[in-house]
């Protein structure tokens, strides 16, 4: 419901109200004054106390002239509503004025009219009841409103981190793919460049594993971006380890793979193809090394080390060794690095 939709309910509701609750008087006064709040509701629009305390006013001197037999209180209820829930809710001043509001009506139903106490309290206290719980139902359902909206904007702060999270992750997974797959398509062009004229079956060999690397890179990265485009979150499959160390191999270095244990879990796995995947790509791109290492042992405690005989200590601190470490300290493990006589990264990752 919009804004002027909900003025103009109120409008006419109190003209509504204030005709039906006027008895055998309708004719006098009820009528005149049932129009004069409905436009004091939409007068509320731009100045809600001074509507409030005009429709109170014309109320009280009706009674006191005895123009309507309608209550005291009630037939303004709408205005004091309008008041709490308008853009300055100010509860604690229409409390005050709604205090202010029964006195008055009891001592004026006391004294000018001379109603018993019986009657008196017959007429005001009723009033005073209704207002109090229409202004107390007011109260509660602004509160629940802005706990709504307040829920409903940490859901959505949650869904932002989430989706920043996501962004990070996937530009790792494509930085490392890329990155990977570039260092050793550039090993093996060298090679091939190198062997063109002196050795040219070594250079077309070279060339065909670059294709080759490039095609599985190509590949990886269009199920990626089609697994994005369903709006999905891509599966993470454990890397062929033999995969990565071959493809190293085949560049020319002296890469070795150990392996043992068994039973750990898929993210761990995942987490431990990763971190190979990036510290051999470090290895062909920066530490101009001989020879490789890897060493896994899945158990309780998963190790992971890649060590090569390269400049170790020249190697850079970039973005996918900041992955790597997040990732292991994700699932609770740790990262180090060792760049003193060669370059060695070990991860350790609970199963």
């Amino acid at each position: 419901m919009t804004k002027k939709q909900m003025v103009a309910a109120f409008a006419a509701v109190t003209f509504i109200a204030v005709l039906s609750g006027s008895g055998d008087r309708l004719a006098e006064a009820s009528l005149p004054l049932g129009t004069w709040l409905a436009m004091l509701v939409w007068a509320q629009v731009r100045w809600p106390l001074t509507g409030l305390v005009t429709g109170i006013c014309s109320v009280v001197a009706m009674r006191v002239a005895d123009l309507t037999t309608g209550g005291w209180l009630w037939p303004v209820t709408l205005l004091y509503v309008s008041v709490v829930i308008g853009p300055r809710p100010r509860l604690r001043l229409v409390v005050g004025i709604a205090a202010l509001h029964a006195v008055c009506a009891f001592n004026l139903e006391w004294t000018v009219l001379q109603h018993s106490a019986s009657r008196t309290f017959a007429g005001v206290g009723p009033d005073v009841l209704w207002l109090t719980a229409a202004l107390a139902v007011t109260v509660a359902i602004g509160n629940w409103r802005r706990w709504t909206q307040t829920a409903f904007q940490q859901q959505r702060a949650e869904i932002d981190q989430q989706r920043t999270e996501e962004r990070l992750r996937v530009a790792r997974e494509v930085h490392d793919t890329v990155a990977h797959t570039l260092a050793v398509v550039g090993v093996h062009l060298n090679v091939a460049a190198d062997a063109l004229d002196t050795a040219p079956d070594e250079a077309r060999a070279a060339l065909r594993l670059a294709q080759d690397v490039r095609r599985k890179a190509m590949g990886d990265l269009s199920s990626l971006v089609g697994v994005l485009r369903d709006d999905r979150h891509p599966t993470a499959e454990p890397l062929d380890l033999e995969a990565l160390v071959a493809q190293v191999r085949a560049a020319g270095l002296d890469a070795e793979l150990h392996v043992d244990g068994d039973g750990a879990a898929l993210p761990v796995r995942t987490a431990v193809g990763l971190i190979v995947r990036e510290a051999l790509t470090n290895t062909v791109r920066h530490a101009t090394a001989r020879s490789v290492t890897v060493t896994v042992h899945y158990g309780p405690l998963t190790e992971v080390t890649v060590a090569d005989d390269g400049t170790g200590s020249q190697a850079p601190f970039g973005h996918g060794l900041t992955g790597m470490r997040e990732r292991v300290e994700a699932l609770g493990g740790s990262l180090t690095t060792n760049g003193a006589g060669g370059f060695a990264v070990h991860a350790t990752i609970p199963s």
